[in-house]
Order: C-alpha cells, then sequence, then structure tokens
C-alpha cells in the first residue's frame, strides 16, 4: 500500500507568505505601522504607495471618526479630496477578489461608487464584516477594498477613535458628527525598512 502522507517527523510544506511592505505613518499621537498587502491587493496596495512614495500623506490628517461605542468603529484620513494631492481613482478590488476582511486594524480604502478610490483610507476597530463584498445582496454590494493590516500602534486609532467630533462639520457630506473637532496630522508616510 503506498504512502501519501509525509514521514513522521518531517515538517509538511508551509505555504509561502502572500508578500507585504510595512508603511509607517508618523502622527500627532504617535507612530502607526501598516503591512500593506502587495501580492493579495495589488491595485489597491500600489495605489496606496504611490501616495506614499510621493509624499502625498505627508501633513494630511485622520479627519472622521465613527464611533459605534466602546472598541468598535473605524478612523478615516487621507488627502481629503485636495486637488494637489488627489492622482486618479483606481479600479475597486473587492474583499470577494483578495480574500482579505474587516477584521480589526484592516486598512480600506474610502470611495463612493466602486472605481472611485483614490487617496482616502480608513483603519477599522473591531471587526466590521458588513464592510466586506456581499455579492448575494442586491445593489451595491462589493464593500471595501482592504489592503493590509495595521501591526503597531492601534492604541493609536483607538486614541483618536475617542476624540471629540464636531455636531455640525460634514452636514453637507452627510457625515455631521463624525468630523474631528482637531484633526490629527500626519506628519510623514514612509516605507518601514
Amino acid at each position: 500500500m503506498a504512502q501519501t502522507d509525509a514521514p513522521q517527523g518531517v515538517p509538511a510544506a508551509e505555504t509561502p507568505r502572500p508578500v507585504t511592505v510595512k508603511v509607517t505613518l508618523t502622527t500627532s499621537q504617535g507612530a502607526i505601522v501598516v503591512e500593506v498587502e502587495k501580492e493579495r491587493a495589488p491595485i489597491t496596495a500600489a495605489n496606496f504607495l504611490r501616495y506614499v512614495d510621493q509624499k502625498r500623506l505627508d501633513g494630511v490628517t485622520f479627519y472622521r471618526v465613527i464611533n459605534q461605542g466602546g472598541d468598535f468603529g473605524l478612523v478615516q484620513g487621507g488627502v481629503s479630496n485636495d486637488p494637489k494631492r488627489v492622482l486618479k481613482a483606481i479600479a475597486h478590488e473587492p474583499t470577494s477578489k483578495t480574500g482579505l476582511s474587516h477584521v480589526d486594524g484592516a486598512i480600506s480604502m474610502a470611495r463612493g461608487a466602486p472605481g472611485s478610490a483614490s487617496g482616502d483610507f480608513f483603519i477599522t476597530v473591531g471587526r466590521i464584516e458588513s464592510f466586506d463584498a456581499h455579492p448575494e445582496n442586491p445593489g451595491d454590494n462589493l464593500g471595501y477594498a482592504v489592503f493590509g493590516r495595521v501591526v503597531e500602534g492601534m492604541d493609536v486609532i483607538r486614541k483618536i477613535l475617542i476624540e471629540p467630533t464636531s455636531p455640525t462639520a460634514g452636514a453637507a457630506a452627510g457625515m455631521q458628527g463624525q468630523m474631528l473637532v482637531t484633526p490629527v496630522k500626519i506628519l510623514t508616510a514612509r516605507r518601514a525598512n
């Protein structure tokens, strides 16, 4: 009888780890290190890294929070439609394609319609599966494009999540009560060595 399993004591071959790049966002409240998924989310990762490499995120802010109470919500930052910083929008990479998910610390692209994401992103606090693609549902069911995860600095994100918000700012954009009174500056965004 032929033996199909690996001999006892011989480790099974490990699945290679997907290619990632670390980026450090140095903020006025501390450093956040994100691991960008170059292999599993190539379009979205390349877009984010283009903003980093061209220093377009230097001096922008985390400007919006959705605090659902406790340890749950999101923190959003980026170029905020600044015409001097915005690059061309990218094709949408749904989570159903990448295999990534909106787990605690996921970094994902902010967007309106699919294919409109450019230089704004958000970081989730807690697992938010409703932000993943759900192709079985009607309407815009493509969710948001996760392209990495925070590997250091979630304490900074959690501090930002509980910062005071304005009760009136953001009304025109449907974000009333979500805009930070004092946005948190991203001093620099650099690839980590």
